[in-house]
């Protein structure tokens, strides 16, 4: 979710109902947990799905098709609202099911993955760890790039923190956002 910006449910969620828990065949055998179509490679199954190397490049490339193909969704909703993201998802052709998003959402709802979906934590790259934005640092800000839909409420609610600590850390003289637009915090 903080590397890619898709709801933690959301990733969770599809994962579970596209691997069967991880038990399905291309789950074991390709390491394919969303049902993505493609060559299996040199993968011990033939299969119309795509097999990968790690479960984590399947992880990768679940990611990176949101990103291409249904882009509104990260302009559109925050990752709090996975209701929408998982509706929209079904909108946009991810799935032939007309029931896909009903048994998504339950899976969700049933193992309460909603709560994975909290602020999105920003982190500071340096040279020996990562560290987290709650963590304790030495003074270095965590900088945020504004994007399409952002408000300084919104970002006040992801950082929880208020709007008027952003404006004033920030030297903000009004409400109005830019696109691009770099806040520290």
């Amino acid at each position: 979710m903080n590397e890619y910006g898709v709801p933690a449910s959301i990733v969770l969620g599809v994962a579970i109902h596209e691997s069967a828990s991880g038990n399905s065949k291309i789950a074991k055998y390709l390491n394919n947990h969303f049902g993505m179509k493609g060559s299996s490679g040199p993968k011990p199954i033939k299969s119309a799905y795509k097999g990968y190397e790690s479960v984590d490049a399947s992880y990768t490339d679940f990611a990176n098709l949101l990103k291409r193909r249904f882009s509104s969704l990260f302009a559109k909703y925050p990752v709090s609202d996975y209701k929408s993201w998982v509706y929209g998802i079904q909108r946009g052709g991810y799935a032939a099911s007309g029931t896909w998003a009903s048994q998504v959402m339950a899976i969700i709802k049933a193992y309460k993955l909603y709560e994975y979906d909290g602020p999105l934590t920003p982190m500071v790259l340096t040279p020996k760890k990562t560290i987290l934005a709650n963590e304790s640092r030495s003074n270095q800000p965590i900088a945020y790039s504004v994007k399409k839909g952002d408000t300084l409420q919104l970002i006040a609610k992801r950082f929880q923190t208020t709007v008027e600590a952003i404006k004033e850390k920030n030297e903000l003289k009004s409400n109005i956002l830019t696109i691009g637009q770099t806040l520290y915090f």
